[in-house]
């Protein structure tokens, strides 16, 4: 006979007092070891097991509950269904061994129901994904491979830490950019209820940030340096004097028009910017990408230069700050960059963050450029492909001609321009 039992049996009925007399005796606990290992491993509690040289006190117990001796040789060989049958007749479990084993060794979870709960339980750690995801459709890929690459899993070690961990990094990046600009601290005690939630190498910093990075479309890094831009890029402050812009002859303070005066460049922080930014804006601003050409504008034309902004790379916090305050008041912006997949991303993280024009940076110009550009040799165009929303035929257009030509081999027209 195969005993039909769950894997989570009910103890209701079992004659507590009785089963310890038939089956709960030590000289018995190897057979409900046995039977447990059985329930464990998702095995029905039919057939026979054994146990080698029993002493002659675990023969009479295995005597006593069968009522007839279990049989000679040097091994003690006892049928489970006899057993069952046995607990059964009695009333000492009405549902057998299987509710038998669970009122004498606890309740007994198969391994296979366990891995599938264990299961269950990762799927629900991530829920905070799927419902960020909801919100913020931009982080689906990112929640994707936060999934597959396990790195919440690791940083959280358990479901219910990671779930928690997850709660948190959605909470802060549902929050994300900061506008305006926040210290990382501040940010972390309205939004996450502790200051130092987001303290460097906390698990939580370290996801957050690596969601906003996907946000601000900030470049892959390493080092203090690169984290402290990275968080500026969705409007983080680590410190208010780090993050910089250089600009020339912009106006709107003293300071500024003074160095204006002079056609002078001007470092600005994003303290400065933050606390007394300029509280005017030319008609028109410039931007470039590489400091070389505001130099030469200084150099060749001084006080006569129009207003320019030199990003130096990536975009700033100083530099998102002080360009969305000259669009407020009234500023038409317009860029240029390299003709590179790394000026094109650049070009990309600006664009969607402030609204500005090409700047001799369409497709067109670019073809001009490789022509004027021939000697000396151009560099092979390296990186990876990124999209120019602006206009999708630039990206088409260096993808196809293959080439990159710097900033800097543009400067005589560009300084033209601003002349």
């Amino acid at each position: 006979m195969e005993l039909t039992h769950g894997l989570d049996p009910s103890t209701q009925g079992v004659d507590s007092a009785r089963l310890t007399r038939l089956l709960g005796t030590p000289d018995l606990s190897w057979l409900v070891e046995r039977a447990r290992r059985r329930l464990v491993a998702g095995q029905p509690l039919t057939g026979s097991v054994s146990l080698a040289d029993p002493t002659p006190a675990q023969r009479a117990a295995a005597e006593r509950l069968l009522a007839r001796a279990p049989g000679g040789g040097k091994s003690l060989t006892i049928r489970l269904e006899a057993v069952d049958a046995v607990l059964r007749r009695s009333g000492a479990s009405p549902n057998g061994l299987a509710a038998a084993v669970a009122a004498l060794a606890g309740p007994v979870t198969s391994l296979a129901q366990a891995r599938q709960e264990e299961e269950d339980a990762w799927k629900r750690a991530y829920t905070p994904l799927d419902e960020l995801v909801a919100t913020v459709p931009a982080l689906a890929e990112w929640a994707a491979r936060i999934r597959a690459d396990g790195l919440a899993r690791r940083l959280g070690r358990t479901p219910d830490v990671t779930f928690g961990l997850l709660t948190g990094v959605s909470t802060a990046l549902r929050a994300l950019p900061a506008v305006p600009v926040v210290s990382l601290p501040a940010f972390a005690a309205r939004i996450l209820g502790w200051a130092h939630a987001l303290d460097e190498g906390t698990p939580l910093a370290t996801l957050t940030l690596s969601g906003a990075r996907v946000l601000s479309g900030f470049h892959d890094g390493q080092g203090a340096e690169w984290r402290r831009e990275a968080w500026a890029s969705v409007g983080l402050l680590r410190d208010e004097l780090s993050s910089t812009v250089l600009t020339l002859n912009l106006r709107g303070t003293p300071a500024l028009d003074r160095l204006a005066e002079d056609g002078e460049p001007c470092v600005l922080t994003l303290r400065q910017l933050t606390r007394k930014p300029p509280a005017v804006a030319a008609p028109m601003v410039r931007i470039c990408e590489n400091p070389t050409v505001l130099a030469a504008a200084a150099d060749t034309l001084g006080p006569a230069c129009p207003p320019l902004v030199c990003l130096q790379g990536q975009p700033s916090a100083a530099a998102l700050a002080l360009l969305r305050g000259l669009h407020h008041h009234g500023a038409a912006l317009y860029y240029h960059g390299d003709f590179d997949w790394g000026g094109l991303r650049i070009a990309g993280v600006l664009h969607r963050r402030v609204p500005w024009r090409p700047w001799r940076y369409r497709a067109a110009d670019y073809r001009a450029a490789v022509l004027r550009s021939a000697s000396p040799p151009m560099s092979p165009l390296v990186g990876t492909p990124t999209e120019t929303p602006w206009e999708p035929a630039l990206a088409a257009t260096i993808a196809e001609l293959g080439v990159r030509v710097e900033e800097e081999r543009e400067l005589e027209l560009l300084l033209s321009d601003l002349a």
